[in-house]
């Protein structure tokens, strides 16, 4: 029971720090008005937290011990940075709803990848709750179809979600296979994204067009941005080695529902009838997944 209780907590964790860094990021990519700029200035936040948290914890040493580990290590941040460069590519030269929708089918793509490449049974249960969350999850991101539009562009969104997909797995391995932690997976994951964004924004001139003379309430926004992005890779990828990687996607959908309501209280965004009629169907899919093994019981005996 207390086991079950916890993981609940570290789903619940995950949810909420990645729902305030989505709003958080947000905010301060319009007030630097570079997505290369803040994605340093958050990921630099970070590896301040991350540096404390490891030299609290007394392991900053095993930083520099991990052998053969470091090359998927340097990838897992290199795939980090990419699903951000290519979602960023697709959102300039793309539409807003269209990528949206296309940024979600990496819960499909990990569904798939689990039953062709890593042979896990999915029950049809398991298919209808996914597709019932993802159906909700448009709704309250207020995906409208009608007016959707594709475009050559928008292979940069699917290329996005292929590097989500393919940069859970590569965790998952490395856990498995390395036997490495959260907080080292972190440590490096978050150096590398930093490196990456930091020479992207200097050669695109960002760090030279922003107007550094800020109030101290934007730092203290990209200090929120930096800890709730720490708070993710700590559940993130916690909940990665718990739970099969198909599961932990599912438990994402529930980020823009959280989400919605973040911009209801602090961004003065409004709740409308659709808005809420997705966040009900998006509780109604995953009750269906939470519900998968009395559904499934007869199937496994």
């Amino acid at each position: 029971m207390k086991e079950n209780v916890r993981y609940t907590l570290m789903v619940a964790g995950m949810v909420i720090a990645w729902s305030v860094y989505y709003a958080v990021s947000k905010i301060v990519v319009g007030l630097t008005g570079s997505a290369l700029l803040a994605g340093f200035l958050l990921r630099t936040a970070a590896f301040v937290f991350l540096t404390l948290q490891l030299l609290l914890d007394q392991s900053f040493s095993r930083l520099f011990h991990q052998g053969k580990a470091v090359l998927i290590l340097v990838t897992i941040g290199v795939f980090g940075f990419l699903l951000d460069l290519f979602a960023n590519l697709g959102y300039a030269h793309g539409s807003l709803s269209t990528g949206t929708a296309l940024l979600k089918t990496d819960v499909l793509m990990v569904n798939l990848a689990t039953v062709i490449l890593y042979h896990k049974k999915l029950y049809l249960s398991d298919w209808v709750g996914t597709a019932v969350m993802l159906a909700g999850v448009l709704l309250v991101l207020g995906v409208d179809f009608r007016t959707m539009e594709f475009r050559p562009t928008d292979l940069y969104f699917l290329l996005s979600a292929l590097c989500v997909s393919v940069n859970a797995f590569i965790i998952k391995a490395a856990q498995e296979k390395y036997h490495e932690d959260a907080d080292m997976i972190s440590y490096y994951n978050n150096a590398v994204v930093l490196l990456l964004f930091g020479t992207s924004a200097g050669l695109t001139g960002a760090f030279r067009d922003f107007s550094w003379q800020v109030s101290p309430s934007f730092w203290w926004l990209v200090a929120l941005g930096g800890l709730a992005q720490t708070g993710i890779y700590f559940f993130y990828y916690r909940n990665l080695k718990h739970f099969e990687v198909w599961l932990v996607k599912l438990y994402l959908l529930l980020m823009p529902v959280l989400s919605c309501f973040i911009g209801v209280f602090f961004l003065h965004e409004e709740l409308t009838i659709e808005k809420m009629l997705g966040i009900l169907v998006v509780l109604a899919g995953a009750a269906v997944i939470l519900q998968r093994g009395r559904i499934n019981s007869h199937k496994e005996k």
